[in-house]
């Protein structure tokens, strides 16, 4: 059964007997004070998640969930490969000491139990009978991985549950104008760079075996969604997966492309996670390719969350329109 803390309501300050004038006031000084109102959420499962009030002591078991928190001012105690976010995330950076809780698969219920958490989120991805037992320490709060059908809106979804969860609507606000004011001045300045409705090809690639593999981000993926929004057309004509909107070709599915701004985002610290720029290089195929001969190939910067949040999305943003006007 899931656990549910309680908390003991505060007390209202008792009001100060005033002789001289023969009548009671409260104190200015000692006004009664509002105890936190419960909070009662129903997540991407359809579980019902109680709380007493907002969270505080937060755990994530994933790096989309864990940047929201921290977008939302929520440092969050306990983390899923904190390395491996250091690593990929630099957007949003976890600068707090969190406790490393294990992979974002199979992380430890016994270290975060230890934590005494007030909440656990998590996303759907995780495995349900992981959920079960997170369900004993702390109750849980699911929230959709991704939904290819509407990936902007599942991104905004989520972030505005998490922050009902923690009490910081007010920010979550705050980030979605921001968030949106970062799509219109980039969708100007590719409009004004002659961009508008431009052909973009965002894509990821890994090594295993000495075989590169390309995975295709089609609109249905986060980052194609944003792409969209900036007034760029998707050119990959694969079908992505129903929740990620990822696909996956090899290096001559490349010639189906044709000409287009090509981008991807590598990372520095995994030499497999740039097979555009090592492997392929000197590839016969990749250099026949007409992006490639024209120069529209364009690696993005470092530590931007691919499935991230709204501070990823806004890196992104950055630095695809820097790349695409220089």
């Amino acid at each position: 059964m899931r656990r549910l803390l309680r908390t003991a309501p505060l007390a209202a300050a008792a009001a100060l007997l005033l002789a001289a004038c023969g009548t009671t006031e409260p104190a200015a000084d000692e006004a009664p004070k509002a105890s936190a109102e419960p909070i009662t959420l129903t997540d991407a499962s359809g579980a019902k998640v109680e709380l007493d009030g907002p969270a505080k002591k937060v755990v994530g078991t994933e790096w989309n969930v864990v940047e929201h928190l921290l977008s939302l001012g929520v440092e969050p105690v306990g983390v899923a490969d904190v390395k491996g976010y250091k690593t990929w995330n630099s957007a949003v950076p976890l600068t707090n000491d969190a406790k490393d809780i294990g992979t974002r698969g199979e992380p430890s219920t016994d270290t975060i139990a230890s934590l005494n958490p007030d909440l656990i989120v998590a996303t759907t991805d995780l495995q349900p009978s992981v959920v079960q037992q997170l369900r004993k320490i702390a109750p849980v709060l699911e929230v959709k991985s991704a939904d290819a059908s509407d990936p902007v809106g599942q991104m905004l979804e989520n972030l505005d549950l998490i922050a009902k969860a923690t009490g910081t609507t007010e920010q979550a606000t705050t980030l979605k104008k921001d968030f949106d004011a970062k799509l219109a001045e980039g969708a100007k300045a590719l409009e004004e760079a002659g961009l508008k409705g431009a052909g973009i090809a965002f894509s990821d690639g890994y090594v295993v075996s000495n075989q590169v593999s390309v995975r295709p981000y089609t609109s249905g993926s986060l980052i194609g969604g944003v792409n969209e929004r900036l007034g760029l057309k998707n050119a990959w004509k694969l079908k992505g997966d129903a929740a990620y909107g990822l696909a996956a070709t090899d290096v001559e599915g490349l010639t189906a492309l044709g000409k287009v701004q090509f981008a991807y985002i590598g990372n520095e610290q995994d030499a497999a996670s740039d097979p555009f720029g090592n492997e392929l290089k000197n590839n016969s195929v990749w250099k026949s390719l007409p992006f490639v001969k024209s120069g529209d190939v364009h690696r993005l910067d470092d530590g931007i969350w691919m499935f991230g949040g709204t501070g990823s999305m806004e890196r992104y943003v950055d630095a695809l329109v820097a790349a695409l006007t220089k």
